[in-house]
């Protein structure tokens, strides 16, 4: 597989060239699909931390699963560019922190994916299943399997449009402002990555935030949506776990890796409507729950599990494999 230069950014529902991780695509067989990535050895939003940068963030892996899911879509099963994608469920395990170590020269990957299931309505196939593998100097670094599903442009602005009216909401979206977290406190340096409120204790033990990205983040906005990314709920839950696992005690710093991911969508989250991320209380060597609540009602939640940077392999680290939650739904992604 060549890593000489990226796949089209629009076939991986980029803007960004520079955020556009996956080189190669090759079909092995009807159901697997085999892809190449390259990771950089410095990433202004990945590997912005207040530790050594020992380690590739386990997220950058992720996001290259998740670009894979749209190539799988678009090459393999002749999904039309242009449709629009659901992100329904997210798995994810480090199997080996080592294999996540930067070398001198930029990380090679390689990304086995392979359709555990199909989805189908009467229209036809409308989503997919996938169990993911990625591989990096031949060892297994970690595992995913993400759930989705997509729709004609057509379908999705007439969704939209119904979604947004019900709520009383019109025109473009505006985010929110308010004030964010200090950047130490979620183990970054640069406070242009805080996507959460400073943290405020729960009456259950819990602690709770308000999602407050900017927009224009080059990463977690690359370019236009109209409601909060799947991927930003996902690091608003990754950051306040850490402030709530720090403050329980249960890691010593923010810094910590994560390295088990089991996470549901139940709706869209409005850009323009407060969205608050909730974490139940921090048990020590459990997974930390966090929740996404939109005016009362549930967007998603998730459970993740961390490890130090300094832990050897993954044996005996808390987290590495969450359960998997139930239910099901659906947020946008692209």
């Amino acid at each position: 597989m060549q890593f000489t230069r990226t796949l089209p950014r629009e076939l991986v529902h980029r803007a960004a060239i520079a955020e556009v991780f996956l080189t190669d695509a090759r079909r092995a067989s009807e159901d697997e699909v085999l892809l190449a990535a390259q990771f950089p050895r410095l990433h202004a939003f990945h590997d912005d931390t207040l530790a050594p940068r020992t380690h590739h963030d386990p997220f950058m892996l992720l996001e290259a699963c998740r670009q894979a899911i749209f190539v799988v879509a678009h090459r393999c099963l002749g999904v039309p560019l242009g449709h629009k994608f659901l992100l329904r469920a997210i798995e994810s395990e480090v199997l080996d922190l080592t294999a996540l170590v930067p070398g001198n020269t930029p990380t090679e990957a390689v990304v086995a994916a392979r359709i555990e299931e199909r989805l189908r309505s009467r229209s036809g196939m409308t989503g997919l299943r996938l169990a993911l593998a990625v591989t990096i100097r031949g060892r297994p670094a970690l595992s995913a399997r993400i759930d989705y599903s997509w729709m004609r442009p057509r379908d999705w602005t007439r969704l939209r449009s119904a979604q947004r009216g019900a709520l009383g909401l019109s025109g473009r979206p505006v985010a929110l402002r308010g004030p964010h977290a200090d950047a130490a406190l979620v183990g970054r340096r640069d406070p242009a990555n805080v996507v959460i409120s400073p943290p405020r204790a729960t009456g259950d033990g819990g602690s709770a935030a308000r999602l407050v990205a900017r927009t224009t983040h080059p990463t977690l906005y690359d370019h236009w949506v109209d409601h909060v990314p799947g991927m930003l709920e996902l690091e608003a839950c990754r950051q306040l776990a850490l402030t709530a696992a720090v403050t329980a005690g249960t890691l010593r710093t923010p810094t910590a890796l994560p390295v088990g991911l089991s996470a549901r969508f139940h709706r869209f989250a409005e850009t323009d409507l407060p969205l608050v991320c909730g974490t139940a209380p921090v048990l020590p060597g459990a997974d930390v729950e966090c929740a996404l609540h939109q005016l009362g009602a549930p967007v998603a939640e998730a459970r993740i599990g961390f490890a130090g940077r300094d832990t050897a392999g993954l044996a005996g680290a808390a987290g590495a494999a969450p359960g998997r939650l139930p239910g099901a739904g659906g947020t946008a992604l692209t």
